[in-house]
């Protein structure tokens, strides 16, 4: 879900029409966990509704927390096997796409704490091979917050969805999906725009493996996935299974259910390859903004959208969301079958995470966002009596 500050108008009215189309839907059972108010509270409500009538057309399953000051709520709805019976598994794991950029953020902030980094520094000071005279200077930090000017890499398996599906276990080195992209020069002067995508961090990773000397999944093991708590969050590599317990992942191709669960996302590395559950996103959403993965001085930089640049809304590793007035941060995810989202005010007031196998992961992203994760940030003002 990518939501523009430029939109903003746009996405607000969504998002309050998210909200209200919710709560007028019939309830879906949303245990509790913890404390929480009384029926009738707006973001109990809202995620009953959301949950409702799941699997549909948009959706075979759905994990959605939410949580606050005022108290906690978690449900699940949808099947883990639309061709078998069986509920859907609350605590499964998932293909968290793009969340995986947090982590290598994370990893890269924890280095620069530590002395390893400089932010500021060039990259080709770290790799000086990678790029080409053609490039002006590109600093680490314009990695992170995708101002690189450093172009997608043109290799691949096609853009059409029978093209990719029929390479679905075929293996892409993402080294070379960097060189496809350093090739073809850069897309414009770095820090003079934004441009989200995964070359950057795939660099990132590339760049914490010279410095450390050992691989990118060890370096996210020690630094944030063990300091975070995150005990079921992996790296597949070249595997294409979905190991452990999981619900099942699916693209709506007509009118049918493809089953695209086993799929290699090696190529997407550490842009988007890490499995985790929503126990874990929760956990590390909440260790990062309390400074417990990485210092204060440093975290500033997930907080910080690049200055002077018109529509930024891209930080190291995540996004800035504007919801009902509301400030948010947080990142979305998606890969074929799954959608996954951690998306909190930051002072953790307001936050909201869910897991949902989506049927059209990236073409829906922004509804799935609208209908499962934003809405549980809202907190509706009353409604003035028309007689008054």
């Amino acid at each position: 879900m990518n939501v523009n500050p430029m939109n903003r108008r746009t996405v607000l009215a969504a998002s309050a029409a998210a909200a209200l189309a919710l709560s007028a839907a019939p309830a879906a059972a949303v245990p509790r966990r913890g404390s929480a108010p009384g029926g009738g509270h707006p973001q109990a409500e809202a995620l009953r509704a959301a949950l409702a009538g799941l699997p549909d057309g948009e959706a075979t399953s759905a994990v959605v927390r939410a949580g606050g000051r005022d108290g906690r709520w978690e449900g699940s709805a949808g099947v883990r096997d639309v061709r078998r019976p069986g509920p859907a598994l609350a605590h499964g794991r998932f293909r968290a796409g793009s969340v995986t950029k947090v982590v290598t953020a994370a990893l890269v902030l924890r280095l620069a704490a530590d002395g390893a980094i400089d932010l500021g520094r060039p990259v080709k000071h770290y790799l000086p091979d990678l790029l080409t005279p053609a490039f002006e200077p590109v600093s680490v930090r314009q990695l992170l917050n995708h101002t690189s000017g450093i172009q997608p890499g043109d290799v691949g398996f096609g853009e059409s969805w029978e093209e990719r599906y029929a390479h679905r276990f075929d293996t892409l080195d993402p080294r070379e999906v960097v060189a496809s992209g350093v090739a073809k020069g850069p897309e414009f002067r770095p820090g003079a725009r934004q441009h989200y995508l995964n070359v950057n961090y795939t660099i990132l990773a590339m760049l914490v493996e010279e410095v450390t000397g050992r691989s990118y999944e060890e370096g996210a093991a020690r630094y944030v996935l063990g300091p975070a708590g995150m005990r079921h969050t992996s790296f597949p590599g070249g595997d294409p299974r979905l190991r452990g317990p999981h619900n099942r992942g699916y693209q709506l191709v007509g009118g049918e259910h493809v089953d695209v669960t086993e799929w290699n996302v090696a190529d997407r590395w550490a842009a988007g390859d890490m499995i985790s559950t929503v126990d874990d996103l929760e956990r590390l959403m909440t260790a990062l903004f309390r400074a417990r993965v990485v210092p204060r001085k440093q975290l500033s930089e997930m907080f910080t959208v690049p200055p002077g640049i018109p529509g930024a809304s891209r930080t190291a590793g995540m996004q800035r969301f504007m919801v009902g007035g509301v400030e948010a941060w947080g990142k979305t995810g998606a890969r074929p079958g799954y959608n996954s989202a951690f998306v909190a005010t930051r002072d953790l007031s307001r936050t909201v995470v869910y897991s949902v196998t989506g049927t059209d992961a990236h073409a829906q992203g922004e509804r799935v966002g609208l209908r499962f994760g934003f809405p549980a940030l809202l907190r509706p003002e009353p409604v003035p009596s028309a007689t008054a």
